[in-house]
């Protein structure tokens, strides 16, 4: 399994329980840690927790060992580290506070790039 095929089986497994404003973000480019980053938000600590969880066991039977889970005791960010897939299921709030899509989508041309003077 490639890493695009990862990021859809992940994007689906999120899908399947309800995630809600998924976004896929390719960031191969800008990172060599990974090659996707997916962000979704949950309506509960709960609800965070069967979603990862339901990720991680489809990772897992398609091959796909999860290297690490953090956050699951706080409950409002969890983050799955598939290698290929970095999987962030957030409160709502939470995501909003640290917009990780804005911050992974800026490229070296974006109007916040540092320019030498």
């Amino acid at each position: 399994m490639n890493s695009e095929e990862l990021s859809e089986l992940v994007v689906a497994a999120l899908d399947d329980i309800k995630g809600q404003d998924i976004v896929c973000l390719d960031v191969s480019e800008m990172t060599t840690v990974t090659d996707y980053m997916i962000v979704a938000s949950g309506t509960s600590n709960r609800h965070i927790q069967a979603l990862v969880e339901n990720v991680a066991e489809k990772a897992k039977a398609a091959g796909r060992r999860p290297i690490g889970i953090e956050g699951e005791d706080g409950g409002e960010w969890v983050l799955l580290d598939l290698e290929d897939a970095l999987v962030h299921v957030m409160l709502p709030k939470v995501r909003e506070f640290y917009n990780l899509e804005k911050l992974w989508s800026l490229g070296p041309t974006s109007d916040a790039a540092v320019t030498d003077r």
